[in-house]
């Protein structure tokens, strides 16, 4: 019993020793931890692995035209050096855009947008984590000094067209308004075609043109019903203002926003002459369409047709019928021919306020 009493109390004083040295050990190892030299880190890397950081970055901006305001539907491209570094996106509402999730290289952005010049910004260098901000993209109409003037929205862009439209007159005098000398030129809607109508209807040399077409029947004996004279000339002259009212609002207003196609006539200006004589007479039977395609020229046709079966309604009983119909209709749509050759071969030169450097491909 005495020797278990030595050797238990041995082993106590065993490990109360090796406890008091340990004790003694660590609190020299802690305090020796902070006064230790720290590596200094390099600029960019992770406190935990020392690895330079892998964090992506954004860009953005806005697009806007020339005097300042904002275009929505902007397309916008970044590209960087390599193939698989493209990326599109299209401007809103406001005119912003962004691109998230970028790694950080070099990039380019180039902006588009319908009728309008091309923007392409300078190097934009981009580093890890970096939510960069360019300065805004500003579009200009396509060969013109004139801007888009609000929002760059679809029905702003056609009130654009309505604005150029009306402005192009052959010797300053004469309305030259549905030639239209730039292949990009956005479409109008639906609003923008009735007021361009309207305006044509109601232009002072419209009523002299309705009035020497009177004269010239009046002189052949047009219609010998409506008799001679001031009232003979003032019945001739009533009809030739309902044809034209009825023809040019059904087929320049009506059906057009019907069928969505653009009553405008869309200069060539290059290639053979023959080419060119075949593209301006086939325009009177073939439009471009809202969309850009060309398909039948359904709304000129059936507004000449239309017109013409409106005019039985005043033309004398003698004359009314299925024959006036075919032949006010055959004769408008020839008439349209005839004057896309003159569109085609001699108004630009002479029409005033043609967009500069317009693009003369249809």
């Amino acid at each position: 019993m005495v020797a278990g009493s030595v050797l238990l109390m041995s082993f106590n004083l065993a490990s109360a020793t090796a406890s008091a040295q340990g004790s003694l050990i660590s609190p020299s190892q802690d305090s020796a931890l902070p006064s230790a030299p720290q590596p200094a880190q390099p600029p960019g890397q992770s406190e935990a692995t020392g690895q330079p950081q892998t964090g992506t970055g954004s860009i953005s901006g806005m697009v806007i035209d020339t005097s300042g305001d904002v275009l929505q539907g902007a397309q916008v491209t970044l590209v960087g050096p390599s193939r698989s570094d493209i990326r599109t996106v299209v401007s809103g509402n406001d005119g912003k855009f962004v691109f998230a999730g970028l790694p950080p290289i070099v990039y380019k952005i180039t902006v588009t947008g319908s009728g309008m010049s091309t923007f392409t910004s300078t190097q934009i260098p981009l580093h890890a984590g970096e939510a960069r901000i360019v300065p805004p993209a500003t579009l200009t109409i396509s060969g013109g000094n004139t801007s888009v003037t609000v929002n760059g929205n679809k029905e702003e862009l056609a009130e654009q067209q309505v604005h150029i439209a009306l402005q192009q007159r052959v010797g300053g005098v004469i309305p030259n308004f549905y030639s239209s000398y730039d292949r990009n030129a956005p479409p109008m809607q639906a609003k923008q075609k009735f007021q361009l109508s309207i305006r044509s209807i109601l232009d002072p040399v419209s009523f002299l043109t309705v009035a020497g077409v009177a004269g010239a029947e009046q002189n052949r004996n047009v219609f010998p019903a409506y008799g001679g004279g001031i009232e003979g000339y003032g019945k001739r002259y009533g009809a030739a203002l309902a044809n034209h009212v009825s023809s040019n609002m059904l087929g320049r207003a009506v059906f057009p926003a019907i069928f969505h196609q653009d009553p405008r006539y869309f200069y060539k200006g290059e290639g053979s002459i023959r080419s060119r004589s075949f593209y301006a007479i086939s325009a009177a039977v073939i439009a471009r369409g809202d969309d850009g395609r060309w398909r039948p020229n359904y709304s000129k046709v059936l507004g000449n047709f239309s017109a013409g079966a409106i005019s039985n309604l005043y033309y004398p009983a003698s004359d009314r019928g299925i024959s006036l119909v075919v032949f006010n209709g055959l004769a408008a749509t020839g008439a349209d021919a005839a004057s896309n050759l003159v569109r085609e071969f001699l108004l630009k030169g002479i029409t005033t306020h043609v967009p500069k450097g317009a693009n003369d491909q249809p």
